[in-house]
């Protein structure tokens, strides 16, 4: 009865955390009474946003917006362009490798794919880019901004499953790496196949190439700072993200792209999804509530431990059900609603012999690679809808046909982190 009224709220386009807030406070309140549930809410609200390491999420929200703000966008693509774009669909690897480079200093998909998009969109249109085929490279190569550290997700992840942040970014690396190659990899067979969809444009000489890689070595010094600081000791997250905060205002002001008011802008905008997230996290914290009383999370990890297949199997099935949800739920409520009950039962499986902390990295990588996937599947995708806002002429129907192909090169990758844990944790032995 909770879950289906938290989905028939859902349907009604409540916002997500009043869907999980209400039916978890009257399932709380039928547990264990209206006196229980005021006490309950009067500790859990200080409890959850007096958490320091919470901090994180706004300052590497404000980096990117910063970035965005600054024109460092428009500069990573150009710089990519220059390279690859004389290629067929050489503008869609750019697109997904200037993802890459902007999820460095952004940290969401969803700001990545619509920054990227608005750069790249009116170039693809320009060489007669099939708009379907556009959609999809921009809405998938937008999913990097939340696989390439920083990730806003990943920062949730380590809060709830209380794992070391440093230790999450280190090993969400070559994943993310992996994943730009597979989809650069993915257009190069599309282009084979169906060479019309991206035409390439004009070489560019290499004297243009040298001065647009120029505009990307202050991205590069900004990532190599923050993530350098954080994998070296020599601060921690919330710090390496004030710091990134900092560098990005100063390029961004000594390019004189960013205004006053586009601070004015970037400080808004971290504000508005810093209170989407925050409220998200209070309605999720009064759902699992009511959940822990019902003694299902318990359950839940006792039933999927005694089930009679192999622990691989088992966290194979586990991943699939959150590629399912991932379709129809975003990925921070879906992750604040499943891990209280999923995390202690995986950590149960003996998986490849891993120590407890190994183990509950990996499943922090699998988890972000599953939920990238649901950003670009169909029925909602939400970076699909995020570009094709800025491509009303293109009907989302088309994207999603076109969008298969970098399905596969997710499930190839999703295989690839399942069966070698060790793309996920070898550079974690060097993080201090």
């Amino acid at each position: 009865m909770l879950f289906a009224t938290m989905l028939a709220l859902m349907a009604l386009r409540l916002p997500i955390w009043v869907a999980m807030f209400v039916p978890g406070a009257a399932c709380f309140a039928a547990l264990a009474g209206g006196e229980a549930l005021l006490a309950y809410l009067k500790g859990i609200v200080f409890a959850r946003f007096s958490i320091y390491d919470l901090s994180v999420i706004p300052l590497f929200l404000l980096m990117g917006q910063l970035a965005t703000e600054g024109g460092l966008s428009r500069a990573l693509f150009r710089a990519a362009a220059s390279f690859v774009g004389h290629w067929r669909g050489g503008l869609a690897q750019a697109s997904v490798l200037a993802s890459a480079a902007f999820g460095a200093v952004c940290g969401s998909s969803v700001a990545t794919a619509a920054t990227i998009a608005h750069v790249a969109l009116p170039e693809m249109r320009r060489y007669r880019y099939d708009g379907g085929f556009a959609m999809a490279a921009l809405a998938a190569g937008g999913t990097l901004g939340i696989l390439i550290p920083p990730s806003v997700v990943l920062v949730l992840y380590a809060i709830i499953a209380e794992q070391n942040i440093a230790k999450l970014f280190a090993a969400a690396l070559v994943p993310g790496l992996l994943a730009a190659l597979l989809y650069c990899l993915a257009i190069a067979a599309l282009m084979r196949w169906r060479p019309a969809l991206g035409p390439a444009e004009p070489r560019v000489p290499w004297r243009q190439r040298g001065q647009a890689l120029g505009g990307v070595i202050p991205v590069l010094a900004i990532f190599l700072v923050v993530l350098g600081g954080i994998y070296g000791g020599v601060f921690t997250a919330t710090e390496a993200a004030a710091i990134g905060v900092v560098l990005t205002a100063i390029v961004g002001a000594l390019r004189r792209r960013l205004t006053l008011s586009g601070v004015k802008s970037a400080l808004l905008g971290t504000a508005e999804v810093s209170g989407v997230i925050f409220m998200i996290f209070l309605g999720a914290d009064m759902l699992n509530g009511a959940l822990a009383l019902t003694q299902m999370p318990a359950r839940a990890a006792e039933f999927i431990g005694a089930l009679p297949l192999p622990p691989l199997a088992i966290l194979a099935l586990v991943l699939l059900g959150y590629i399912v949800l991932g379709s129809v739920m975003d990925e921070l409520s879906m992750l604040l609603l499943t891990l209280p009950v999923v995390f202690p039962a995986v950590m149960q499986l003996d998986l490849f012999g891993l120590p407890l902390e190994a183990k509950a990295i990996w499943f922090g990588i699998l988890l972000l690679t599953v939920v990238n996937i649901g950003l670009i599947a169909p029925p909602v995708g939400l970076n699909m809808y995020v570009v094709s806002a800025l491509a009303r002429d293109i009907p989302i129907a088309q994207g999603y046909r076109r969008v298969v192909v970098f399905l596969g090169a997710d499930a190839v990758r999703l295989v690839l982190l399942l069966l070698v844990p060790a793309l996920s944790l070898w550079l974690v032995q060097f993080v201090r």
